[in-house]
């Protein structure tokens, strides 16, 4: 028993070494690359997050205001030069802030072209274009797929090592326990890695639907009101600074940028994937030369449809919080119930 976990762990991490030395400057690059979007898309919330942090204080006044001020006045700054000080030393050849643990992965992708095909690395590679857009899209995929791929292997070695040093100085029973629930861990811990991926999609997905009815109504009012299309979409788009009007901004760039409308809202509707921005996009380039008044009607109707499934979103979200909320007042009530039953049961025993 010993023997064998020992071998099993000594292959993997033989394995694993011969792959990281095996490390080309594209895999380093590549790792790099990625760290310092990482660092980018970090340095990107910390500022949004202070923005919505002095608009919320703003709407105070007074002492409430000074309340306020302990828990919203944080300045993020000290974070972001750090940030861009890894940034930088990683743009200027110095890779000594990039973990090692991932590179393994890198390798095996360059040298295993199948794996860079499979139907893992295209439905990773499907999320990362909504994630992160087409520039960014095919480094993300390869970044979690590295991962992937390499953390299962070293993981696995630590856990076995362990168990065979458990067994070893303590009992063959322990180790195995410690080998068999580590290895589990580590299975887990890298399932989590894509299921964060697949978490992050659904939780755009929604916030975009929330986002849709008001976008939509926006269009209409502008639309009707007299304004063209492509000026009421940019006026919309840079209203706000969440997903749904991040998007629209990107579609403004492009179109000023003589991307053509159909090309412009068809990257729109790959980078939401939901079916109300597909279906808005559609209706605009199926009447770029209808005029407004056409256009304008379609979008009241769209923005009407709107608001009536977010109207029955709220009062499903409305009864998932019910369901959810049965198991602890279940609990409570029980609590409650021996709390009261337990003295009574004492004093019948005491008579």
């Amino acid at each position: 028993m010993l023997f064998a976990v020992l071998f099993f762990a000594t292959v993997l991490t033989v394995g694993w070494l011969i792959l990281l030395g095996r490390a080309t400057p594209d895999d380093w690059i590549a790792a790099a690359y990625n760290k310092v979007v990482d660092n980018i898309a970090s340095i990107d919330k910390l500022r949004l997050k202070d923005t919505e942090n002095r608009k919320k204080l703003s709407r105070y006044r007074g002492i409430a205001a000074v309340g306020m001020k302990v828990f919203l006045s944080g300045d993020s700054e000290k974070a972001v030069k750090k940030l861009e000080r890894s940034s930088l030393r990683l743009q200027d050849g110095d890779l000594r802030s990039l973990s090692i643990l991932s590179i393994p992965g890198y390798v095996l992708q360059r040298e295993f072209e199948k794996i860079g095909k499979g139907s893992i690395h295209k439905a990773i590679m499907a999320k990362s274009y909504e994630l992160y857009g087409k520039k960014h899209a095919e480094n993300k995929a390869k970044q979690l797929l590295a991962k992937l791929l390499s953390y299962p292997v070293i993981g696995l070695a630590a856990a076995l090592m362990l168990g065979a040093l458990l067994i070893g100085l303590v009992n063959t029973k322990t180790g195995s326990a410690v080998f068999s629930i580590g290895s589990l861990i580590v299975l887990v811990l890298t399932y989590a890695l894509y299921d964060e991926m697949s978490d992050q999609v659904r939780k755009r997905h929604t916030a975009i639907g929330r986002q849709f009815p008001n976008v939509v109504s926006k269009l209409a009012l502008l639309v009707t009101s007299g304004m063209i299309m492509d000026r009421a979409w940019k006026v919309t788009a840079y209203s706000q600074e969440r997903e749904l009007y991040q998007e629209m901004r990107k579609t403004s760039e492009e179109l000023d940028n003589l991307v053509s409308p159909e090309a412009a809202y068809g990257n729109f509707i790959n980078r939401c994937n939901t079916k109300e921005t597909a279906k808005l996009a559609s209706a605009i380039m199926q009447n770029l030369n209808r005029g407004n008044a056409e256009i304008g009607k379609l979008l009241k109707d769209m923005a009407r449809e709107a608001w009536q499934e977010r109207r029955h979103m709220a009062k499903r979200d409305a009864e998932k919080a019910n369901s959810r909320l049965m198991i602890p007042t279940m609990m409570l009530f029980i609590a409650i119930l021996v709390m009261l039953m337990v003295p009574v049961a004492m004093n019948f025993s005491g008579i």
